[in-house]
């Protein structure tokens, strides 16, 4: 009773299988990265991607850009290796930077002359500690880099313990004493003085009270 009355909900329920089966299916003709970006976003970090790849020979980002960021810098070294005017302003017109530009059709594209493709290279970091993402670093094949070597933790320094000052001994302090000389007269021997007499005590007199004397 239920489809005679609305057919059109079995017409919606095949549509929504029909949906299901086709996205568990492979994205074809789904190229493009989006990154969570729109079109304008996307492509401003695509070229400063490729900009500073170019600078540095070495950029590190996540796996996601890097792999958004190759395509469009292998297509820049096949301009460059072109080397015409129309290659050189279509460059331009992507990476709007005409000193990376330069250097891009000077040293890389010359450099990379005798490759057929294959320019760059992507290797895996790991996690990233904040979010977890996942890190790599992209780089050019043909590029010269001198690797980072780890930096030495300062171990911190022992301080020397400090001379103690030489204490000096009593005999040290004394000034040698000089020997009487033989035939030369002793001095006399003072007496000892006579004790001093003790003060007699005095008897305390309490008022109010009569003394025993009395």
């Amino acid at each position: 009773m239920a489809l005679r009355r609305w057919p059109h909900l079995l017409l919606v329920n095949s549509k929504r299988l029909c949906e299901d089966r086709v996205s568990s299916r492979m994205r074809h003709q789904k190229k493009t990265i989006k990154l969570g970006r729109t079109a304008d976003h996307r492509r401003a970090l695509l070229a400063n991607q490729v900009c500073a790849l170019i600078q540095h020979q070495r950029i590190t980002t996540t796996l996601a850009k890097a792999k958004a960021v190759r395509p469009l810098a292998e297509r820049m070294v096949t301009l460059g290796k072109n080397g015409s005017i129309h290659a050189r302003r279509r460059a331009l017109a992507v990476l709007r930077q005409k000193s990376v530009v330069k250097k891009l059709f000077d040293d890389i594209a010359q450099r990379s002359a005798e490759r057929n493709g294959g320019y760059t290279r992507i290797v895996k970091l790991g996690a990233r500690k904040s979010d977890s993402a996942r890190m790599a670093f992209i780089e050019w094949v043909d590029a010269d880099i001198a690797e980072e070597k780890p930096k030495k933790e300062k171990k911190a320094k022992r301080k020397e313990p400090e001379a103690e000052p030489q204490q000096i001994t009593p005999e040290a302090e004394e000034p040698t004493r000089e020997e009487p000389q033989a035939g030369a007269p002793t001095p006399k021997q003072e007496e000892p003085a006579p004790p001093a007499e003790e003060p007699k005590t005095k008897k305390r007199r309490w008022f109010g009270r009569k003394s025993d004397d009395s």
